[in-house]
């Protein structure tokens, strides 16, 4: 969140957007990775990790954390494109942030939130990879 955060705040303040094209090619590559190995060669995945050594780890079923990566690296894949090509817009850096403060802050995954969702509803089976 920190690393969106300051991206977005040159683009709002200043109308600087070389930090955001950076940070959203940046979040692109790290979802792309995350959903093709997992977080085992995420460099975020491999930061966190750093983090929480001494920490146990807290296990989680990874169908859901896949499906909101997917979530993430379109909506990185989007925004990278948008702001890359010259477009601006508070809109896309306002559902990011709130994104990435529902995650870091609350601890609330809205990926892993509304794949929940679609396996009670019966839209797919919980075992499989939407």
């Amino acid at each position: 969140m920190v690393l969106g955060a300051v991206a977005f705040a040159p683009a709002y303040f200043d109308a600087d957007y070389l930090p955001l094209k950076v940070v959203t090619s940046l979040f692109c590559i790290e979802f792309l990775i995350r959903v093709m190995t997992g977080l085992k060669y995420s460099p975020m995945g491999l930061i966190a990790r750093a983090l929480t050594q001494r920490r146990p780890p807290e296990w989680v079923s990874a169908k859901p954390k896949r499906f909101a990566w997917t979530i993430g690296l379109v909506m990185s894949f989007s925004m990278m494109i948008t702001t890359n090509s010259g477009v601006t817009g508070a809109l896309p850096r306002k559902i990011c942030l709130v994104l990435l403060w529902l995650e870091s802050v609350l601890g609330v995954c809205l990926g892993c939130e509304i794949h929940g969702r679609v396996v009670r509803r019966g839209w797919t089976k919980e075992g499989s990879r939407l």
